[in-house]
């Protein structure tokens, strides 16, 4: 079982948002089953898979404490991936979440504030020996502020090529507890996070591959 998980110091980064939509593409697209992990106290994630009609993905709760063993129970189940999502805070316990990571991934708005505080999760991933990836969110159409951002991010790591804009059918289809891709899979914002879940698993992949490689 691969583990996908975001991290970001600053709230709002949509966190929660990318965790669900990640979660249902890759369903979509046969790379499931699913489920996902809300270590937010806030839990936002919780309350929008409970408002959903279907049934995948699946939802699992586990303390902080309890994730490593809980992992190793859903790998046991026959999941193919959990997506973890976590609280903006950069505390101890998000370093412990990070460290059973195959894949850290951080979302950044393009903004000073966002761009500066984004050197608090990279130490966590880089420490932990974690590889980790960027994504660009709420991103405005044309802002030259978002070229400089992700010119800025790809000095520290590297950057998904899918940038997800700030577009209001996001939150609006999560209201209901679906994804874009659910409300109206024609659109826009469906056809970024296709692109950026397909980066992901193909960060993934890679960090499979790489694995074998070190036990040949």
């Amino acid at each position: 079982m691969k583990i996908l998980v975001l991290a970001s110091q600053k709230g709002g980064a949509g966190k929660t948002t990318l965790a669900a939509h990640l979660a249902i593409e890759a369903e979509r697209g046969g790379a499931g089953p699913v489920v996902l992990i809300d270590t937010d106290p806030q839990g936002s994630l919780s309350a929008w898979w409970n408002s959903r009609e279907a049934d995948t993905p699946a939802l699992a709760s586990a303390k902080l404490n309890e994730l490593p063993a809980k992992l190793d129970a859903l790998a046991s189940a026959g999941f193919n991936l959990a997506v973890i999502d976590t609280p903006p805070a950069i505390t101890a316990a998000i370093r412990d979440v990070v460290k059973l990571a195959d894949l850290v991934l951080i979302p950044t708005r393009p903004s000073p504030h966002d761009l500066r505080a984004v050197g608090s999760t990279v130490d966590i991933a880089q420490d932990a020996g974690k590889p980790f990836a960027f994504a660009v969110t709420q991103a405005k159409p044309t802002a030259r502020l978002t070229v400089h951002a992700v010119a800025a991010l790809s000095a520290h790591g590297p950057v998904a090529p899918a940038i997800v804009h700030d577009r209001v059918d996001y939150a609006a289809s999560m209201v209901d507890g679906r994804t874009v891709q659910e409300a109206d899979p024609k659109s826009r914002s469906a056809q970024e996070i296709k692109e950026l879940c397909a980066f992901v698993q193909a960060r993934l992949n890679e960090k499979t591959i790489n694995r074998k490689k070190e036990t040949i």
